[in-house]
């Protein structure tokens, strides 16, 4: 699934080139997660004026509402002048006087939302509970902290829950444990204010790692120019089990935390 590095990723390999667009024609494949919730037509004549993030949301803001883009578990947008003829994971492209942005889709568990504003119900419902952003300055570690004292729960699923801190994904919070030295089977609330503040270090320093790699390409992840990621390439725990730690030797382990797969390792998480 992309997590938030790879949706910022497409996002910035395609929003300074789409901005200023006026939306030409709509085309819809095989219905997706949620409906789209405009008649496409209405679309036409409105003007893409920016393209944000929130968590793994993309956020193309219209002349008039936005379109919240979601690339579920295998989704990816490509935006160029000209695109190969659509194949039937083609799903929803949306064809602009400056270029065409399309989303395609294997398995449809993405989504392409009409809302007429951000406080909009469907808004709300997709963006009202998710947690701070990790790369904003509203991501404090004294706040961060307070948080985990709150939750009984492994620390690893408190940080894919979402509601504390948004878009730290299985790769990346495998990878920001091992940074900050945290066992991910440990209960968050037993995590004092010193290894709290490591780990919101860790946490921005793997995300950012990560942005800056262009993402992780574990499958078919590509950015809206078709590149490829390359974080995986650095990756400490991630998919290493069963190989030495780049640290202290020890081998990396394997296990289940709701149904994910968490990597660690044993000597240098506590």
């Amino acid at each position: 699934m992309p997590e938030l590095p790879e949706v910022e990723v497409t996002r910035l390999s395609f929003a300074h080139r789409i901005a200023g667009a006026t939306i030409e024609a709509v085309s819809l494949g095989q219905s997706l997660r949620w409906p789209l919730g405009i008649r496409p037509e209405k679309l036409l004549g409105r003007r893409v004026l920016a393209v944000r993030r929130r968590g793994k949301y993309l956020l193309l803001d219209l002349s008039e509402g936005l379109l919240l883009i979601h690339l579920g578990m295998s989704g990816s947008l490509s935006f160029a002048s000209q695109l190969p003829e659509r194949t039937k994971h083609d799903h929803v492209e949306l064809r602009t006087s400056l270029g065409t942005l399309r989303l395609n889709d294997p398995r449809r568990f993405g989504a392409v939302v009409y809302a007429q504003s951000e406080t909009s119900p469907i808004a709300r419902k997709l963006l009202g509970g998710l947690g701070v952003e990790p790369l904003s300055e509203d991501f404090r570690p004294e706040n961060f902290h307070a948080a985990l004292q709150q939750r009984k729960s492994a620390i690893k699923q408190v940080l894919l829950a979402g509601d504390i801190v948004v878009g730290v994904g299985n790769i990346y919070a495998s990878e920001a444990l091992f940074l900050a030295g945290i066992r991910p089977t440990l209960a968050a609330h037993r995590i004092s204010r010193p290894r709290a503040a490591r780990l919101h270090a860790a946490v921005r320093e793997v995300l950012a790692r990560a942005v800056e790699k262009g993402g992780s390409t574990l499958r078919d992840f590509s950015n809206a120019q078709g590149e490829n990621g390359y974080f995986q390439l650095e990756a400490m725990v991630y998919g290493r089990a069963g190989l030495p730690c780049k640290v202290c030797g020890t081998t990396i382990r394997l296990i289940k935390q709701g149904q994910r797969s968490t990597f660690y390792c044993p000597a240098c998480q506590k």
